[in-house]
């Protein structure tokens, strides 16, 4: 616990209160909850023997009992997915035109219509349209949580507010794992039905928090709306509207978007090929997205109880459960340390420990073979709760964290609908194959416990990748981000990155002078509309013209007679009395 508290606390030189931004993170994050409640639900309800009878279309297992086609079942999960990939892809254009807080109600909106589809469904086609219903919502919450959390948080507790969305996708499926239990012994529909008309209960509550909520300072600062970001800022920052730390920090995030916007459009087509290294940055996150599915988790989430059951555990549902518990108490570790241990070292770690998990089950699994399975059978249950825990606090979380930081501003919301729907293909891809991997028909592979060589292979690739290509991105803000990956080459140099740049003083005079001029032969950088109307009454917008040494050298004169390290919020060189007030904060740390 006092490791925890050490890393709730904010730092003494921060300005304001963070209390509004970490209570509005918190609760937005529980959007979660929907993704991990569905997926519980379904590990559970594929099992019960009420909806293999109500849904079987003449299928019957070794036993003679009613059952699903591993097709059906790889259909009904799936098809989850399949949505989530649709509504990843859909959350961008929506979440740029309507807002972050506007978008998230309406895809918890699109999830309630699915819900009430799967609650009505008497047959497999009517459950997997609403699944997929479901899966559209599920897909653009999966980007819009992360992109809302870690636009409005405060820098130092920025990782782990986003690292709670997954604690509250495995707080999900933790209380599917609960109903289930108390309801797969009912001999009505009650037994799957219930289940699934819960999810509906905490989906309104979340849409109807929302309606109250500010919007993201910086999607505002995007849109062009300098004074409704400045009011969005103080609420969450708990300072008066004029002042100074919060002026600075809307100057450098608009300052920041304008610097952004110089260097190309913020269109599809630049999240491959712009600059400052997108291509890279958006490789990064696809990667990570994926390499997170590959790690096999969701083949315990998606069909642990069934996996059990097949390989002859006694009390699959209650296994099931404890893998649950652990799933949610190892996530709290990976909130403690995403700060002080970096979000490269955790990942790296959390890989190590996951890939040794896994192939010491399949090991083990392939050299017994069927002559030792009570053994087998302690060997599986102890390594996969290992596993979960390794994966619940670094991979889990983590991946969120970093594919909500390292995008700029004006292709954020794109590059993350692109980077949460490779997960959700891959998401997709292994619902669908794995009962044709481990289902013992004769229809499937029937690999059972050596399914696990498949993805422990998988986490020794997430080792190298993390270490080529994941710039650690803590302690330093979301604008400051630009700055690393410009002055950085190799991910593994970026832990010792310190920013210098002021992204006002590049605006204004095509480099900061703390910092290295901008390797650009032509920088002209024309104002938003957002500063159009604030320069206004400052003599107009400035321009970047970074061309020749002689021009240079008169920008660095002119910042320095004029004493430009900061400028007010309308990017202007500070008055005498803004100096003043600027002077009289000392060490307060103005970036978030």
């Amino acid at each position: 616990m006092a490791v925890f508290a050490m890393g709730l606390h904010k730092p003494d030189n921060v300005a304001g209160s963070s209390a509004p931004a970490i209570m509005v993170g918190l609760f937005v994050a529980t959007g979660g909850l929907l993704f991990g409640y569905d997926t519980g639900a379904i590990n559970g309800i594929l099992a019960m023997d009420t909806f293999k009878h109500d849904f079987s279309t003449g299928f019957t297992d070794e036993n003679g009992r009613p059952g699903m086609y591993p097709g059906q079942v790889a259909l009904i999960v799936a098809m989850l997915s399949a949505g989530t990939t649709v509504g990843a892809l859909c959350s961008a254009p929506i979440a740029d035109q309507w807002g972050r807080r506007l978008s998230l109600i309406f895809a918890i909106g699109i999830f309630c219509i699915g819900a009430i589809f799967q609650v009505a469904a008497t047959n497999v086609a009517l459950l997997v349209v609403g699944r997929t219903l479901a899966g559209v919502g599920v897909g653009m919450v999966s980007v819009l949580v992360p992109l809302y959390q870690s636009e409005m948080a405060p820098k130092w507790i920025r990782g782990t507010l986003v690292c709670a969305y997954q604690l509250s996708i495995t707080a999900g499926l933790l209380a599917a794992s609960i109903v289930n239990i108390l309801t797969y012994k009912l001999t009505s529909a009650a037994a799957y039905r219930i289940p699934i008309g819960l999810q509906l209960t905490w989906a309104l509550i979340l849409a109807s928090g929302l309606l109250i909520l500010p919007e993201t300072p910086r999607y505002l600062i995007k849109r062009g709306y300098k004074d409704a970001a400045g009011i969005s800022l103080s609420r969450l920052r708990r300072l008066d509207i004029t002042h100074p730390a919060l002026i600075e920090e809307l100057a450098e995030i608009q300052a920041n978007h304008e610097y952004e916007m110089a260097l190309g459009p913020d269109s599809y087509k630049d999240i491959i090929f712009g600059e400052p290294h997108l291509g890279r940055r958006t490789l990064t996150g696809c990667g990570l997205q994926m390499l997170q599915q590959l790690t096999g988790v969701n083949f315990i989430m998606y069909y642990g109880t069934t996996f059990f059951n097949g390989a002859g555990v006694d009390n699959p549902f209650l296994i099931s459960l404890i893998m649950q518990i652990i799933n949610v108490i190892s996530t709290f570790p990976g909130l403690f340390v995403v700060e002080s241990w970096g979000r490269r070292r955790l990942l790296i770690v959390g890989a190590v420990g996951m890939a040794v998990c896994q192939l010491l089950i399949a090991s083990y699994a392939t050299a017994s073979g069927e002559t030792d399975m009570p053994t087998q059978h302690k060997i599986l249950i102890s390594f996969v709760a290992v596993y979960i825990f390794f994966f619940a606090a670094s991979w889990g979380p983590v991946v969120w964290v970093v594919t909500s930081e390292i995008y700029p501003l004006k292709v954020r919301a794109k590059s993350m609908s692109v980077s949460t729907a490779s997960n959700w293909i891959l998401n997709f891809g292994i619902a669908y194959g794995t009962p044709f991997m481990v289902d013992t028909s004769a229809e499937a592979a029937n690999l059972g416990s050596r399914v696990f060589f498949v993805w422990g292979t998988f986490c020794i690739l997430s080792i190298a990748f993390v270490w080529f290509m994941v710039y650690e991105t803590s302690k330093i803000s979301l604008e400051q981000i630009d700055e690393m990956y410009e002055r950085v080459d190799k991910a593994w140099h970026s832990r010792d990155f310190e920013p210098s740049w002021s992204f006002q003083q590049m605006r204004d005079f095509g480099f900061s002078e703390s910092g290295i001029p901008p390797a650009e032969p032509q920088l002209e950088l024309q104002s938003s509309n957002a500063s159009s109307s604030s320069h206004a009454g400052t003599g107009g917008s400035s321009t970047i013209n970074a061309t020749t040494t002689a021009s240079t050298a008169a920008a660095t004169a002119t910042a320095t007679t004029t004493t430009t390290t900061t400028t007010t919020a309308a990017g202007a060189t500070p008055n005498s009395q803004d100096a003043k007030m600027l002077a009289q904060l000392g060490d307060i740390d103005l970036s978030y």
